[in-house]
């Protein structure tokens, strides 16, 4: 098989990149880019995600939704990795355990800052939350990075 190049390679380094992050340990998850300013995230949430009352911590959310922006967003960036410099939550239902899918997509900016929001979309269809953040450019570049190969 012929490795992929140009836009594909970027968006299956990032895939690997986020696959090798440590913070992925502590979430079943994997990322999908299908195109440019998109992003796709299926998370299992089970009980360890809780809170006190039996449900998906606010921290999981934000996980979620941060994740599937920041990657919509360096999906358009293939020098830098972006830093979220904000980010707002809307939640809206309790989220139980079982499958997420969180669906990130950019809106706007292509020099130094971007935004770009995303959704929660629970096991039967449902939209569980939203959130849209800002990212911009920072120093560190993404080929340095451990587990961005684009070859």
């Amino acid at each position: 098989m012929t490795p992929p190049e140009g836009e594909a390679a970027h968006f299956r380094a990032l895939e690997s990149l986020y696959a090798h992050a440590p913070i992925n340990r502590l979430f079943e998850s994997t990322l999908e880019v299908p195109g440019p300013g998109l992003a796709r995230i299926r998370f299992l949430v089970d009980e360890r995600h809780y809170h006190a009352a039996g449900a998906a911590h606010g921290t999981s959310y934000f996980k979620m939704l941060d994740d599937a922006a920041f990657y919509a967003a360096n999906s358009l960036v293939t020098d830098r990795f972006l830093l979220t410099t904000q980010f707002n939550l809307l939640l809206t239902r309790p989220l139980k355990a079982g499958p997420v899918t969180a669906e990130g997509r950019w809106i706007s900016g292509q020099r130094r800052v971007f935004v770009a929001d995303a959704r929660l979309v629970d096991a039967s269809g449902e939209e569980v939350a939203r959130g849209t953040g800002t990212f911009m450019r920072s120093q560190i570049a993404l080929a340095a990075l451990p587990g961005y190969r684009t070859a």
